[in-house]
């Protein structure tokens, strides 16, 4: 995938401009790019991944493609666990949420991070079967039982884009449900 596929799966979403995010296991920002390039330069994105190397990856990236690190946080943790982040207009969980075997508990978790009626988006590859690398995915239709066990909306899937690695990818957008 290339920057216009990580765009592309989220652009479906409609997000309002502005407002603070997070990519959560933000990785070397392939996600962060495309999230800031769809909600715009006024978007503050706090970037969060356990590895200190891919997040200094990232700022070049993200310095290189729009001029500056305005609006960027970088913050070196695991989201799973207490993290040091502002109320959230909405979350972007790229590919981060399959490490997790108890996918309710950690969605309960970064939910205390979401203003109300937050948004969340997911970016999962669309099987319920992992590998050692991958270990627990979960499909569309497993999302929205995982998501409602969570206190989330009914999740709206967005986009698809083909893998050679796992079938597909999937986006879908869901919202803080509890109040």
């Amino acid at each position: 995938m290339d920057h216009t596929d990580h765009v592309n799966l989220l652009r479906p979403a409609s997000l309002d401009k502005g407002g603070s995010w997070a990519d959560l296991g933000a990785g070397s920002g392939a996600f962060t790019l495309a999230l800031r390039e769809v909600l715009g330069a006024a978007t503050t994105i706090h970037a969060v991944d356990k590895d200190k190397s891919s997040l200094e990856q990232l700022k070049r990236s993200y310095q290189a493609r729009f001029g500056s690190l305005e609006n960027l946080q970088t913050q070196v943790g695991d989201f799973s666990r207490s993290i040091n982040l502002p109320p959230l207009d909405g979350i972007l969980a790229a590919n981060s949420l399959h490490y997790f075997k108890d996918r309710v508990k950690v969605l309960e978790h970064i939910k205390t991070f979401l203003k109300p009626n937050g948004k969340l988006i997911v970016i999962e590859y669309n099987v319920d079967s992992g590998n050692p690398w991958v270990p627990y995915p979960f499909t569309l239709q497993t999302f929205g039982k995982l998501a409602k066990g969570a206190g989330y909306s009914e999740p709206q899937l967005l986009a698809t884009h083909p893998s050679s690695f796992l079938r597909e990818f999937y986006s879908a957008l869901t919202t803080k449900a509890d109040q």
